[in-house]
């Protein structure tokens, strides 16, 4: 029995997501719930588990192409004696623009969640049919065309007639894209005419340039690839790298944020010797090794007190309600800088963590985000944010508040230089702190306040222990 699976709304409200790789090809016979394809979404990377066992029978995208949500990514086969299907029915971006479309009558329902199955069927939606070049096919293309399923089969581009695309795995398509190799030039070494990954450092090598099919080229609709040097102009300029994903949605809530809040930031440089000491110490006890407790953890769970005494930094400006609501606890964000972008995931309750609990917190969001597998769940409901500029060497900067929240607090590189201590002139840990609020939640006392308040406990860590 055919089955398609469309792209459903993953839970954010996002009209699209664009497919990272494949995990599956067609022929592969996968298990209910098995991880199937990547896709990344304006918030993260997310696996698409299948809604079916059974044989994939159809890939309608390619890695790379931009997939509307509620557009059939994936069709499968889920009893026996349903026609084999084409060789390889990924789509390729190229293929799509060269190709002539047309719709039939299809099912029509709103996309499901992840992990719900596929949307059932009911009639008035466009369905997918398959895409034929503009030239005539050969005789063995045609008998092709009669004997597989119509909805199965998805033809490649083509210039004389229509052609099979190159076999290979997910891993050598992403290195093809990413080297700007196209596969249909590619000679195959492999078993069965797979091209393996040698194949295409081989190409890559040899020739060395982003190639573009003729097909392709003539289109209407341009191909987006990556602009690479070519060893035959060495005088190439510049890259260009579509504005996608996390990229993206970090730039539109910047710009919404910086427009939006008034923002306001204050500095303040301090001693934090006793910190530094502090944090040696930790890491000294043999049962605490391997939680690896840094400055920021401490600097995290000096926030959380500090929040408590001064709630205005942990409200939020509700301007369609005319309110602004105070929260009673702290959903902290922690910034990471990832290869996609700029994320900030949350320390749910972190007011109730031990210095121990935040420093193994901050130590999963950040190893998640920079393997691109953050949730969208984990990036929502913030209420304050830390980042640290300081693993890059910088000593301050002008945070911008993360969209929905009250400030965020930067913390400089500790470094070592002259400083005054009880008189005299000695070397010491110093840091600069930057915080920037947003100044209709909170004036120039109040932020300023909360900083001293921050200072003090990276100052004298056991301060801490007079507040609650």
């Amino acid at each position: 029995m055919a089955q398609d699976f469309r792209l459903p709304d993953l839970g954010e409200g996002l009209p699209e997501a664009e497919l990272v790789q494949w995990l599956v090809a067609v022929g592969d016979t996968v298990a209910l719930n098995q991880t199937i394809a990547e896709v990344e979404t304006a918030k993260a990377v997310v696996e698409l588990p299948s809604p079916h066992a059974g044989t994939v029978t159809a890939l309608h995208a390619a890695p790379g192409d931009v997939v509307a949500v509620g557009s059939v990514l994936i069709s499968f086969d889920t009893g026996a004696g349903a026609p084999a299907p084409a060789p390889d029915a990924t789509v390729s971006r190229s293929a799509e623009a060269a190709s002539s479309a047309s719709a039939s009558a299809a099912p029509a329902s709103e996309p499901n969640l992840v992990g719900y199955g596929a949307a059932p069927r009911s009639a008035g939606r466009p369905q997918r049919r398959a895409r034929v070049a503009g030239t005539v096919a050969a005789a063995s293309d045609t008998a092709v065309l009669e004997a597989a399923p119509h909805d199965a089969i998805q033809f490649a581009d083509v210039v004389e007639r229509a052609v099979e695309r190159p076999r290979s795995t997910p891993p050598v398509r992403k290195l093809a894209k990413q080297l700007g190799v196209d596969l249909a030039l590619v000679e195959a070494t492999g078993a069965s005419g797979v091209i393996t990954r040698a194949d295409v450092e081989a190409y890559a090598e040899r020739v060395g340039a982003v190639t573009v099919t003729p097909a392709a080229a003539e289109s209407a609709e341009p191909v987006e690839r990556f602009e690479l040097p070519r060893p035959d102009d060495a005088g190439a300029r510049t890259t260009r790298t579509p504005i996608r994903g996390v990229r993206r949605m970090t730039a539109e809530a910047m710009v919404r944020s910086a427009f939006t809040a008034p923002h306001v930031t204050t500095f303040l440089t301090v001693d934090v010797t006793a910190t530094s000491e502090l944090i040696a110490s930790l890491r000294a006890d043999r049962a605490l090794q391997e939680h690896r407790i840094g400055v920021m953890a401490v600097a995290a769970k000096a926030v959380c007190l500090a929040l408590a005494r001064h709630p205005g930094l942990n409200s939020k400006w509700d301007d369609a309600a005319g309110e602004i609501v105070e929260h009673h606890y702290v959903n902290l964000g922690i910034a990471a800088a990832t290869g996609r972008g700029l994320v900030v995931p949350n320390i749910r309750d972190a007011q109730e963590l031990t210095l121990v609990e935040l420093a193994d917190a901050i130590r999963g969001l950040a190893e998640t985000a920079r393997s691109g597998r953050t949730a969208p769940a984990d990036m929502m409901g913030g209420t304050f944010s830390i980042t640290n500029v300081g693993v890059f060497g910088v000593d301050a900067g002008t945070p911008i508040i993360n969209p929905g929240e009250a400030g965020i607090l930067a913390l400089g590189a500790v470094r070592r230089q002259p400083w005054e201590h009880r008189g005299e002139i000695a070397l010491r840990d110093v840091m600069t702190l930057a915080l920037s609020f947003d100044h209709r939640l909170v004036d120039g006392e109040q932020g300023s306040r909360f900083l001293v308040d921050v200072a003090d406990i990276l100052r004298e860590p056991g301060r801490a222990m007079l507040l609650r």
